[in-house]
């Protein structure tokens, strides 16, 4: 005797409409030579778009949003990926906005007195690397908290040091760079570098070095029982993310002619860079660019209409994000039934 077709139950049909399983072969395709395709595409259309006859202004927005997309995809090389929460993480931007200062400025430790910003960019991402190499050799070997409070710690140190260091750094009244402006030259660095580290973090996720920093995130333990040289992966990618964190550090501080030990140094850019990963999607490619966008323009609409709390705001935000959205934007349109969310509108929708 047949058994006849299972016969779904309100919970299942729920758990269906809430999936939307159509979003998973759009999700397979980004991730794949599609995503590369039309990111390539996107980058293109950016470039073309200063000739559109846009504002000054429009490109600095433009290169700022571009700073945040950069910053957030290496945030989330070792914060995602690799899965070590970096709380510190913005001592590198600090490290290669004050390289890009001394250079520039001239400095006791320098033969020539001075450099021009193209010497001393890659300078300002080759400095934060190492630095990443001397802290992340006893840093990387902590787990979960403890690395995230050493790196936490690193940062509040680099800003005294900094400060302590007033010869070479200007200590509290900070260093003034050369004022050269130069919108449509910033907006086209940045694009190049976002564009860049964005395909770098493709191509790293398709890798075998991507898989085994995957690896490393799920369990650490067997990782290394597979063969994975743990530190080595691990120390590889918090240089590669730390580099290029450098690069934008350096150039904000060109761009901003300015910086001083509280102005780079500062545990609310970190912040930024987690809340991005977070809300775009945790350890994928298309996940921190479009948080960094969709962060971007909430900092300014909350800024603007809640001038003055508005950084409980974007607590209250990182908060949400935690309880309701761990998987961030992309993870919760593929499947929603998979959130705290979405189990939330299912438990609604069956008690109607």
């Amino acid at each position: 005797m047949g058994t006849g077709p299972p016969v779904k139950t309100s919970e299942e049909k729920a758990k269906r409409k809430l999936s939307l399983p159509f979003l998973a072969p759009v999700h397979s395709l980004l991730a794949g030579w599609v995503g590369l395709t039309l990111w390539l595409l996107l980058l293109l259309l950016l470039a073309l778009y200063p000739y559109t006859g846009v504002s000054s202004v429009a490109l600095f927005v433009g290169s700022q949003i571009f700073v945040l997309v950069t910053l957030a995809s290496n945030w989330n090389l070792i914060g995602g990926m690799t899965g070590y929460v970096d709380f510190g993480h913005a001592v590198f931007f600090g490290i290669g906005a004050y390289i890009m200062g001394i250079l520039v400025t001239g400095s006791p430790l320098l033969i020539s007195p001075e450099w021009g910003f193209w010497q001393a960019l890659p300078a300002s991402g080759v400095a934060a690397a190492l630095f990443a190499l001397l802290i992340g050799l006893p840093t990387l070997r902590l787990k979960g908290p403890y690395f995230s409070i050493a790196m936490l710690g690193t940062l509040v140190a680099m800003r005294e040091i900094a400060r302590v260091l007033r010869p070479f750094t200007g200590g509290g009244v900070g260093l003034n760079l050369p004022p050269l402006l130069n919108r449509l030259g910033d907006y086209y660095l940045m694009l190049a570098v976002m564009g860049l580290v964005v395909s770098i973090i493709w191509w790293i996720q398709r890798s075998q070095f991507g898989q085994s920093l995957i690896a490393i995130r799920e369990d650490e333990i067997g990782a290394e029982m597979r063969g994975i040289n743990t530190t080595l992966h691990k120390i590889v990618a918090f240089m590669i993310a730390a580099f290029f964190t450098g690069i934008v550090g350096g150039f904000w501080a060109w761009q901003n002619t300015y910086i001083d030990p509280d102005v780079v140094f500062v545990e609310a850019r970190t912040v930024e860079m987690v809340m991005m990963s977070m809300l775009g999607g945790l350890g994928t490619v298309w996940g921190p660019p479009l948080g960094a966008v969709v962060i971007y323009f909430l900092q300014d609409l909350l800024w603007g209409s809640l001038f003055g709390v508005h950084l409980v705001a974007l607590g209250v935000l990182l908060v949400v994000i935690v309880l309701f959205m761990p998987e961030g934007i992309l993870g919760t349109l593929g499947d929603r039934s998979s959130t705290s969310l979405g189990r939330l509108l299912s438990r609604v929708g069956r008690s109607k």
